[in-house]
């Protein structure tokens, strides 16, 4: 086979391993219906979508924590903007999974806004903000933490979770045809919702 022809060849296949590819989608919403193994949502942009849901899906449940609760050493997402001074102002706070990749990188949740996921190295308590001091590989970033943002970690919850009328948050994988399905379901309880 000549060189032009096995690059042809090359190229071709390729294309298909892309075209196979799946993509990872972030989905917030409310639910609208669940069945054995699919999840309808109401999108946050008005987009009805369907999830499906392996046997294997886990389903994780938020619970608020407080403040006083961060320590030295946790591991724990915070999606910030930056605010009229130049600190990073934190929109939200959510414990990690260990094998959470640490780093920053820009976020959705809001326009302009950005995740960092690190170890907690210092906190300030104050009367209307606090302060979280995080490091990652990088570097370390401290956050200003307004009063009454959401605070969460998430616990292991059920299928029996999934309810209408619950938020979730998930990453969906998009297949080549466009369908959606997700191994992991983040969604609310009591009242609060999984905030990233």
């Amino acid at each position: 086979m000549n060189k032009i022809k096995l690059g042809i060849v090359v190229a071709l296949s390729l294309a298909a391993v892309v075209s196979h590819a799946q993509t990872s989608v972030r989905v917030r919403g409310t639910i609208t219906a669940v069945d054995a193994t699919t999840l309808s949502i109401k999108a946050r942009d008005g987009r009805d979508l369907k999830i499906m849901l392996p046997d294997n899906a886990t389903v994780a449940v938020a619970k608020a924590v407080r403040f006083d609760e961060i320590k030295d050493g946790d591991f724990v997402g915070v999606t910030s903007k930056r605010g009229p001074d130049g600190n990073e102002v934190a929109v939200e706070v959510h414990y990690l999974a260990p094998t959470t990749p640490a780093g920053q990188l820009a976020w959705d949740l809001e326009p302009n806004s950005k995740m960092t996921n690190a170890t907690v190295r210092g906190k300030v308590v104050g009367t209307a903000s606090h302060e979280l001091t995080l490091q990652f590989p990088d570097g370390t970033q401290k956050f200003v933490v307004p009063e009454g943002i959401p605070l969460v970690r998430t616990v292991p919850g059920t299928r029996s979770d999934l309810k209408p009328g619950e938020y979730v948050f998930l990453a969906a994988q998009a297949a080549g045809d466009g369908a959606l399905s997700a191994q992991r379901v983040q969604v609310s309880k009591d009242g609060v919702r999984p905030p990233q």
